[in-house]
């Protein structure tokens, strides 16, 4: 069950890196990228192991903030990306493979949804100096497209969902965190 949910996860992680390039596409060619299907599969090309010279090795919660920094030059949807995929990916446990033995830690789970949840408000209110989303994403109007809403959405649930049979299984309790978004911090998964 625990590889399942890590699949879709991924699965909706390379979905919202594609969504992403598509509305800006400047990033991939800040990378060298020679097309956005390319800068993707640098992105989930398993010999990085989600570390990136471009982003300083960063990982999990600090590439997060790398790529919702305002001052920061390079492919903001590949530090994104690598900032959830990493962050989910220390959540599991830092494995790709589950044994019926294996122990997963609920409440890792349960940060990582609310971190997704944070990034996703703060992506969506992310501004540069001038005023201007740092990337394109939601889009309201008269066609209003929230893809990218559904997306991450899809990930807070997977990851809650996982985390509540982990709980249960485990007995172990998971403490719940209630946060203000417009101050929330990214919650550790490790």
């Amino acid at each position: 069950m625990a590889e399942t949910h890590q699949q879709h996860i991924f699965a909706s992680l390379r979905r919202l890196a594609d969504k992403l390039y598509k509305r800006n596409p400047r990033e991939w060619r800040k990378a060298g990228a020679p097309s956005a299907e390319a800068a993707i599969s640098r992105i989930f090309d398993e010999q990085h192991r989600w570390r990136f010279e471009s982003l300083g090795n960063r990982r999990d919660l600090d590439a997060l903030h790398v790529a919702l920094h305002p001052e920061f030059r390079g492919d903001r949807v590949q530090a994104l990306i690598v900032g959830l995929g990493s962050m989910v990916q220390s959540a599991f446990g830092d494995r790709e493979v589950f044994y019926l033995l294996d122990d997963l830690e609920p409440q890792h789970l349960y940060n990582a949804a609310r971190n997704v949840e944070i990034a996703a408000w703060k992506l969506a209110s992310a501004r540069d100096g001038q005023g201007q989303p740092l990337l394109l994403s939601n889009e309201l109007g008269e066609s209003s497209n929230l893809s990218f809403e559904r997306e991450f959405g899809r990930i807070v649930g997977l990851l809650d969902a996982l985390s509540d049979v982990v709980e249960d299984e485990t007995e172990r309790t998971v403490t719940r965190v209630v946060q203000n978004l417009t101050t929330a911090v990214f919650l550790p998964v490790y």
